[in-house]
């Protein structure tokens, strides 16, 4: 674990993870673990949200008590496997506002390709969470970062479920001041580009395609 990287080892965490990993767990079950560990993790990245005191009555007495400061955050889902991460978070921080870009990975040069980007506005006020379950050769992050950098975000946290060293390295290079925080960092990526041990295709899984 670095600065730049956390790995969530709560139990809960592990646990659930390990079931996701598992090939014969159903879609059904995999979309509800991925809803269920999104919000464990969603409890690490937020961990330090800035916050400021707001005068209350409870029904006994009167007090200040600890609100949230500054804007809402926004969440950012890389699609279309970055949604699975995304409706867990939103029941904690229903309020977040939302955004989505879309990359696909060319199969034979492993490069991203974007083809839609819809971000909320004021992104330089806001903290940003991107989010795809998938840290693999890092190369979709690493472009997903570069537009929200683009749209003006300056404070941007990205959150996965797995995350491969390759991947890892990627991100550091070209993003040292966005913070990764996972579940797992796994072996490496195969000739294919995909995760080892890993889970398989997150997108796949999620929705019951091929």
């Amino acid at each position: 674990m670095t600065d730049h990287l956390t790995v969530v080892r709560h139990p809960l965490v592990q646990h659930k993870l390990t079931l996701m990993r598992d090939k014969h767990t159903s879609t059904a079950v995999f979309r509800q673990l991925l809803r269920e560990i999104s919000q464990l993790l969603a409890y690490e990245i937020t961990d330090n949200l800035p916050m400021t005191s707001r005068r209350i009555e409870t029904p006994l007495c009167a007090m200040d008590a600890p609100v949230l400061d500054g804007r809402k955050l926004a969440l950012v889902s890389i699609l279309r496997a970055g949604n699975g991460l995304l409706d867990g978070i939103l029941e904690l921080v229903p309020s977040a506002r939302v955004g989505f870009i879309g990359l696909y990975r060319d199969e034979e040069t492993l490069e991203p390709v974007q083809y839609y980007c819809k971000l909320p506005q004021q992104l330089d006020e806001r903290l940003v969470i991107a989010v795809d379950p998938m840290l693999a050769t890092g190369n979709s992050s690493a472009a997903a970062v570069d537009l929200l950098k683009a749209a003006g975000a300056t404070n941007i946290r990205f959150l996965c479920l797995l995350a491969a060293p390759e991947g890892v390295r990627r991100m550091e290079e070209a993003h040292p001041d966005v913070p990764i925080v996972t579940a797992a960092l796994d072996d490496r990526l195969n000739e294919v580009g995909y995760i080892v041990p890993g889970l398989g295709d997150a997108g796949d899984r999620m929705f019951g395609t091929q």
